[in-house]
């Protein structure tokens, strides 16, 4: 079989080279070409075009590169077509998705949805058109099932958080880092894209002055040079920095600055008490307020539904702010082991559904096969 996969950042990649080596695995004749990164490429697949080439975030960053986008979408809709695949495997990235498999389906292309977009917070609207362009709806959070069918009687299919089993691989394969001291050690995770890095970085640059006893080790983004971070890091000497080695950050991290996405929940189920940060243009903020309508903006406190980290949002954002609230993950072992417990009922929640890619690939070919 022939699968065309779209991803369109950094965590879209990492699931989506874990469903292309289950695709293999169980597919003997399949073929992969992609929109994706370094990680879909090394599993396997043709890549057309890199992530970094397609990361745009906020309202006003993705008016300003509008004509690069919509170029893209066109070069993309002539790639499917002379690839004429099998199936359409569209990976999260909901503001070129979402137009791709509305076209896809006037084509009489098979879309299989993978990681939905998060309507639930909001563009609900857009569900109705969803439904008329998708044909197979992949879901990873545990609340969805229930919500798309609840609210509009559509049946997705849950198959578990890629992630569970990707960092428990990892845990079982990486050797220990015995030059680090675990309790020491915290994590910066500014983020993949130069405008949100640009926005949050320099404030946790600057609140790590106040903890001189603690290494602050910067997590880099793998599709982003290393001259760009030199500049914010330079007048800081005691903080250092690792190069796509984020996991064995974490893995031997005592707490953790993060900002908000799918590294918070990756900073979950290391175990490590973070803080999740958000700073966006506030043009951009200002209009997601009015629209988004959920209570957390960090995926660890929506899937249990409560506070379990501290979110700084905006205007809250401020080295005081994070001074105070590290203070309190560092040295109250009340909260620490608070925080902890609750990770632990995270991670039983979404290992429920097993081993996600698997689970993946297996409806994608059922899905094909019916």
């Amino acid at each position: 079989m022939k699968y065309y996969i779209i991803a369109g950042e950094a965590s879209g990649d990492l699931h989506g080279s874990n469903l292309i080596k289950e695709l293999y695995d169980l597919d003997t004749d399949c073929q992969v070409r992609c929109w994706g990164g370094d990680k879909m490429q090394s599993s396997g697949a043709i890549l057309v075009k890199h992530y970094r080439d397609l990361a745009f975030m906020g309202f006003i960053e993705v008016i300003s590169n509008l004509p690069t986008i919509l170029q893209n979408l066109t070069f993309c809709k002539k790639d499917i077509q002379e690839y004429n695949p099998d199936v359409l495997v569209l990976i999260d990235y909901p503001g070129f998705n979402l137009r791709i498999a509305e076209w896809a389906k006037k084509q009489n292309i098979k879309v299989v949805y993978y990681i939905s977009p998060q309507v639930w917070a909001w563009k609900e609207s857009r569900v109705p058109k969803m439904m008329q362009s998708i044909d197979k709806m992949l879901v990873i959070l545990p609340f969805e099932k229930e919500y798309f069918k609840q609210n509009f009687n559509w049946d997705v299919e849950y198959v578990g958080h890629p992630l569970v089993k990707v960092i428990e691989d990892f845990k079982k394969n990486e050797a220990p880092a015995p030059s680090f001291d675990k309790e020491k050690i915290i994590a910066l995770l500014p983020g993949s894209r130069k405008q949100e890095i640009r926005k949050k970085l320099p404030i946790m640059l600057e609140a790590s002055k106040h903890f001189p006893a603690y290494q602050f080790i910067v997590a880099k983004a793998p599709s982003l040079a290393n001259e760009f971070y030199q500049e914010m890091l330079a007048p800081y000497p005691n903080v250092t920095s690792v190069e796509d080695g984020t996991y064995k950050l974490l893995s031997n991290a005592y707490a953790a600055l993060v900002t908000s996405g799918t590294a918070t929940l990756e900073t979950a189920l290391f175990s490590v008490p973070e803080i999740v940060c958000y700073k966006g243009s506030n043009i951009s903020y200002q209009i997601a307020k009015r629209l988004i309508k959920i209570k957390y903006i960090s995926l660890v406190n929506l899937i249990m539904n409560k506070p379990v980290v501290t979110e700084l949002i905006q205007q809250a954002l401020t080295v005081h702010n994070i001074r105070r609230e590290l203070e309190y993950i560092l040295n109250n072992e009340n909260i620490r082991s608070r925080v902890i417990n609750d990770y632990d009922q995270l991670k039983n929640l979404l290992s429920a559904g097993g081993n996600a890619s698997q689970n993946a690939a297996k409806a994608v070919i059922d899905f094909l096969h019916r």
